[in-house]
């Protein structure tokens, strides 16, 4: 959460550089020489590197994202939605609104084949993005070892939906490990690429579209558009996975239309509250370190529970979070992990332990630890308002976790 003493125009134009530099510090030295350079803190995932040192070429790390926690293994399948009843709010020109949308769902172990992390055009766009004169491989990114598996036979019975919003600019594979974490749970998923708001989208035809968004947000009300623009889109993806009688999904059957929430990343989080305020459906919301541009009305939020989880900024508060809380009128929790910053809810943190890049002064958090920390807690509160079962984890600060504050 970035947290800023200016309502408006600081915050967001603090937030927007913070998740610049959080996505830079990721990608940007050549891999030759952040292989080279000393970490803060040892790798904390498998890593394999290929030398390329001897020949003046960068240097390919492979990441393997965290083993799942949950009982089932995790199957995965990629839809391409398109809204024939909403223009493009970016690009009108293009037609219809169309989202690409990943499914994460408890599935059969041993079946289907391994998921990709994600694909080269999208790579490279981010890649290119992030890094002037990139000449990083684009396999640093494709080759990450996923734990889902492409056409794996789904699990019997109903279980869950909850919808993931990547951050501003980041795809929808940013928040890979958090989707399979819930998944290996007893969730479905579905993980949302917002178009034209990210570094880029691949669609079926292999075309890749760019970030048309990035750099016009430069006032509050283009960012509470964004927020509300994102909230349509996850209520269109909901509306195709339950449609009736033909839903988008060929295993729709799987999901309880009875339990849905929503979460996301900075601008995906802070998209949650016009969802939870516009959609009857999702019952539960939380909010990664997102500013708030779409504040919680002073009606609040129906009683719907909400978690919100950010990082800490020292000598100043996110007004949008101060002012938001006290018309939250359910279930509430807002927890800081210390020592992380605005990535570190995101796989780009791992990215960061791998290569042994440096971290923003003052976050001393692994990638490893910020990874666990972040599905533990939002696995556990989902468990809580979507399935009914006691999570003690949230009575109050533990020996086990102390990093993690509790704030009211």
């Amino acid at each position: 959460m970035s947290r800023h003493t200016n309502r408006h125009a600081n915050r967001r134009t603090s937030r927007v550089r913070t998740t610049a530099a959080a996505a830079a510090l990721l990608l940007a030295l050549p891999l030759s020489v952040a292989a080279a350079a000393p970490a803060l803190a040892a790798p904390a995932v498998p890593v394999a590197t290929t030398a390329g040192a001897a020949t003046g070429a960068p240097s390919t790390v492979h990441l393997e994202l965290p083993r799942p926690t949950g009982p089932y293994a995790v199957g995965q399948e990629i839809l391409h939605l398109v809204d024939p009843n909403r223009p493009d709010p970016w690009v009108p020109s293009a037609g219809p609104r169309q989202l690409m949308v990943t499914m994460y769902y408890p599935a059969h172990a041993g079946t289907g084949t391994p998921a990709p992390y994600m694909t080269a055009a999208a790579a490279r766009m981010l890649l290119d993005a992030k890094i002037p004169g990139n000449t990083v491989p684009t396999e640093t990114m494709t080759d990450t070892r996923t734990w889902s598996r492409t056409d794996a036979r789904p699990q019997g019975g109903h279980y869950p939906l909850v919808v993931l919003s990547p951050g501003f600019t980041m795809p929808r594979t940013s928040l890979s490990s958090l989707a399979e974490e819930l998944g290996s749970r007893g969730y479905v998923v579905a993980l949302v690429d917002h178009t034209y708001e990210n570094t880029g989208t691949t669609f079926p035809d292999g075309q890749t579209l760019p970030c048309v968004e990035c750099g016009q947000l430069k006032t509050p009300e283009a960012w509470k558009g964004l927020d509300e623009s994102r909230a349509k889109d996850v209520s269109f993806v909901i509306d195709q996975l339950t449609a009736h009688p033909h839903p988008a999904w060929r295993y729709a059957r799987m999901i309880d239309r009875d339990r849905i929430g929503m979460a996301g990343h900075s601008a995906g989080g802070a998209a949650s509250v016009p969802a939870l305020v516009t959609d009857d459906r999702i019952r539960a919301g939380v909010d990664l370190d997102g500013s708030m541009d779409y504040e919680v009305p002073e009606s609040g939020i129906g009683g719907k529970p909400y978690l919100m989880i950010g990082h800490p900024l020292p000598g100043a508060e996110d007004t949008s979070w101060t002012d938001s809380w006290p018309r939250l009128d359910g279930w509430k929790r807002w927890l800081t992990f210390d020592g992380t910053d605005h990535g570190s809810f995101t796989d780009y943190s791992l990215f960061l332990d791998a290569l042994g890049v440096p971290q923003h002064p003052g976050t001393t958090m692994s990638g490893q630890r910020a990874t666990e920390l972040t599905r533990r807690y939002v696995g556990a509160f989902f468990d809580l308002q979507l399935k009914g079962i006691d999570q003690p984890l949230f009575d109050g600060p533990t020996a086990a976790d102390p990093e993690v504050r509790f704030n009211s």
